[in-house]
C-alpha cells in the first residue's frame, strides 16, 4: 500500500479527520487517476459528515477503475448510503443492488438496500431482504429455532391462511 494511503488510513481511523481530508487531496493533486486515492478521500469525507463532498470522490474512484482488491466493495457501500442520506433513494438502491450483484457474500448490501427500498416505498422488498438476513446470519438461539419460519414469510408477509 502506498505510504500517502496508510497516512490517509491511519488519520481517518484517529479521527484526525481534517488532516486526512488535506492528505487525501494532495495525493489527488499529485495522483489525479489513483482510485484509491479518490476513494481514501471520499471516505474521510464521509466521516466527517461531509456527504455531499463525499460523492464525486466516490464516483471518480469507480470511474477510473477502483478495483475489488482496492476495496470497490467499500466504494459501492459508501456511495450508495450516501445517496441515500442525501435522499437519492433511486441512486442509492441502484447503486446497492449493484453491490450485492458484485458481491454476493456481502450482507451489507442487502441491510443497506433494505433502507434505500423503504425511503422509496418498497417496503414489501425492504422487509424481505431484512427478514432474510435475520433468518440466515442469526445465532441468537430464540431466533434460530424459527429459522424456516422467517424465511418462509419473509417472501410474502400479506399472505394470510
Amino acid at each position: 500500500m502506498n505510504t500517502a494511503i496508510e497516512q490517509i488510513t491511519t488519520l481517518r481511523k484517529e479521527g484526525k479527520l481534517d488532516e486526512a481530508i488535506a492528505l487525501a487531496k494532495e495525493l489527488i493533486q499529485a495522483e489525479p487517476e489513483n482510485p484509491v486515492a479518490q476513494y481514501q478521500c471520499a471516505w474521510c469525507h464521509d466521516t466527517a459528515g461531509l456527504e455531499k463532498e463525499a460523492v464525486p470522490y466516490y464516483e471518480k474512484a469507480m470511474e477510473l477503475g477502483l478495483s475489488p482488491e482496492d476495496d470497490l466493495a467499500g466504494a459501492l457501500l459508501g456511495l450508495g448510503s450516501t445517496y441515500r442520506t442525501l435522499g437519492r433513494y433511486e441512486a442509492a438502491a441502484e447503486t446497492l443492488a449493484k453491490g450485492m450483484q458484485q458481491f454476493p457474500d456481502d450482507r451489507s448490501f442487502p441491510v443497506f438496500l433494505s433502507m434505500a427500498y423503504y425511503n422509496l416505498g418498497r417496503h414489501h422488498e425492504a422487509m424481505t431482504l431484512l427478514l432474510q438476513n435475520l433468518a440466515e446470519t442469526t445465532s441468537d438461539p430464540s431466533l434460530f429455532a424459527y429459522k424456516k419460519a422467517l424465511l418462509f414469510y419473509a417472501n410474502d408477509l400479506d399472505q394470510t391462511w
